[in-house]
C-alpha cells in the first residue's frame, strides 16, 4: 500500500499470537506482550527525539479506529506539535469540565468510589449490599484509595486481588468487578482517557494473569453432610439462646440467613401454616411462600406472643441479628468451618440423595429459579402443597435421635 501504510488486516490482527511489535505502517504498531495482551502504540519523532504513546487495547480500539488516531497524530507531528502534549492538555480540559458537571471535587479512587456508590445505591435492593460494596473496597482495595484514578495500572489492581484470589475466590471476583466499575465511572467522567483500557477488566486481560475461578476452589459455603444433620439439631436444641432458635428455624425451612434474621411476625400466617417472605427481602426480588412444618410452627409459638410488625428474632436492641451471631454459635459448638448457608446445601443433598421428591419442587423450596426457560414457562405455580410434604419429611428426618444416625466428629 502507499507509503507502506495499512499493512495489517482486521482478521490478521485478531489471529496474531507472536509476541513483539507488529507494524501497520506510519508509526502505528500492535504490541503483543508476554501474556498475550494486545495494545496499539504510535511511535513518532519530533525535534530529533523519538517518542511512543499508547492508543489503547485491541479489545477497546479496533484497527480502523487506531488508524484514524494515528493519521491525526501524524498530521500534528507534521505541523511540529507533540501529540503527547496535546493529548495531556485535552485530557486536563476534559477532566475539569467533567468534574465541574459531575460535582466531583477529587480524583482519588476513594472519592470516585464514593461518588459511584452514591449514584448506584438507589438501584440496590438493601442496605447490606451497599455496606458490602463499601466494606469490600475498604478492606481489600485500600492500596488504591489515595491514588489518582488515572495512575492506576494493572499491577496496582493485581496487588489487591492476588493475596485473596485463591483463598477467597468469591470475594476476590466481586472485588475485581467493583474496582472495574469504579474505574469505568472515572473514565465516563473524563478522569481517565477514553482510549485507555480498564486495568481491572477480566476478559482479554486479567484472565491471562489470574487463574480462572473454575480452576480454583468452587467457593461454596461449607456444608454439613446430611447424615450428620439430626445429631447437629439435637445439640442445637440443647442451647437456650435466641440465635440458636433462629438457626434452627433457618435449617427447618432451608431459608437464607438474611431472610430469617429479617423475618417479621406479620409475615407468618399461623392458620395457613405459611411464611410469606416479601419480594424486597428475597434474592430473586419476588415473593416466596414457605410452608411451615409442625416443628417450625412449634418453634415460633414457643418464642412468645407475636407482635405484628416486630422482628421474630431481634437482637438486644430490637434490630435484626448480625450474621456473625451464627458464626460465633458454630465456633462455640466447635464447628467453625460450617456456615448457615451451607445448610441449604445439606438440605439439597438430603432431598436429592435420600428422597424421591421432584427436582423442581426441591429447587422451589430453595427459592431457586429454574434454569430451563421452557420448563419455567410451563411451571406457573409454586407447588406449595408438594413442598409442604417435602418440608415435613425434612423436619421428621432432622428429629431423628442422634443414636440412630451417623455421629459427626468434633
Amino acid at each position: 500500500m502507499a507509503n507502506g501504510l495499512n499493512r495489517l488486516t482486521a482478521r490478521g490482527v485478531a489471529n496474531l499470537q507472536a509476541k513483539g511489535r507488529h507494524a501497520d505502517g506510519g508509526g502505528l504498531y500492535l504490541q503483543i506482550d508476554g501474556n498475550g495482551s494486545k495494545q496499539w502504540t504510535f511511535r513518532f519523532q519530533i525535534a530529533g527525539r523519538r517518542s511512543e504513546m499508547g492508543l489503547g487495547g485491541l479489545d477497546a480500539v479496533s484497527l480502523a479506529d487506531a488508524r484514524k488516531t494515528a493519521a491525526r497524530f501524524r498530521a500534528e507531528v507534521a505541523n511540529g506539535r507533540n501529540p503527547l502534549e496535546l493529548r495531556r492538555e485535552a485530557q486536563a480540559a476534559e477532566r475539569a469540565a467533567a468534574e465541574a458537571a459531575a460535582g466531583v471535587t477529587g480524583r482519588t479512587f476513594r472519592e470516585v468510589a464514593d461518588a459511584t456508590i452514591a449514584a448506584l445505591e438507589s438501584s440496590w435492593r438493601n442496605e447490606k449490599h451497599r455496606a458490602q460494596w463499601r466494606a469490600t473496597l475498604a478492606t481489600y482495595a485500600d492500596r488504591l484509595m489515595e491514588m489518582d484514578v488515572a495512575d492506576i495500572k494493572t499491577e496496582h489492581v493485581l496487588t489487591c486481588l492476588q493475596p485473596i484470589w485463591t483463598i477467597k475466590s468469591e470475594t476476590a471476583s466481586r472485588l475485581r468487578g467493583r474496582i472495574e466499575s469504579v474505574l469505568n465511572a472515572a473514565r465516563a467522567r473524563g478522569l481517565i482517557p477514553e482510549e485507555r483500557a480498564n486495568p481491572a477488566r477480566w476478559r482479554g486481560h486479567l484472565d491471562h494473569l489470574l487463574p480462572r475461578r473454575t480452576k480454583l476452589s468452587r467457593g461454596h459455603h461449607a456444608a454439613l453432610p446430611w447424615q450428620e444433620a439430626p445429631a447437629f439439631m439435637q445439640r442445637l436444641g440443647e442451647r437456650d439462646a435466641l440465635a440458636a432458635r433462629a438457626l434452627e428455624f433457618a435449617i427447618l425451612t432451608a431459608a437464607r440467613s438474611g431472610e430469617v434474621r429479617g423475618m417479621r411476625w406479620d409475615e407468618i400466617d399461623f392458620d395457613a401454616k405459611v411464611w410469606i417472605v416479601p419480594a424486597q427481602r428475597m434474592k430473586a426480588a419476588r415473593e416466596h411462600r414457605v410452608p411451615l412444618s409442625s416443628p417450625a410452627l412449634e418453634l415460633l409459638k414457643a418464642l412468645g406472643e407475636p407482635t405484628l410488625g416486630e422482628l421474630a428474632f431481634p437482637n438486644s436492641k430490637g434490630q435484626p441479628m448480625s450474621d456473625m451471631v451464627f458464626k460465633a454459635l458454630f465456633e462455640r459448638m466447635t464447628m467453625p468451618g460450617i456456615t448457615t448457608h451451607g445448610f441449604r446445601s445439606t438440605f439439597r443433598d438430603w432431598a436429592g440423595d435420600a428422597t424421591s421428591f421432584a427436582r423442581e419442587d426441591i429447587e422451589a423450596a430453595l427459592a431457586h429459579r429454574l434454569k430451563d426457560k421452557a420448563e419455567a414457562a410451563y411451571r406457573r405455580g409454586d407447588a406449595l402443597e408438594k413442598r409442604r410434604a417435602l418440608m415435613e419429611a425434612w423436619a421428621s428426618f432432622l428429629e431423628k435421635r442422634a443414636d440412630n444416625v451417623v455421629a459427626f466428629g468434633r
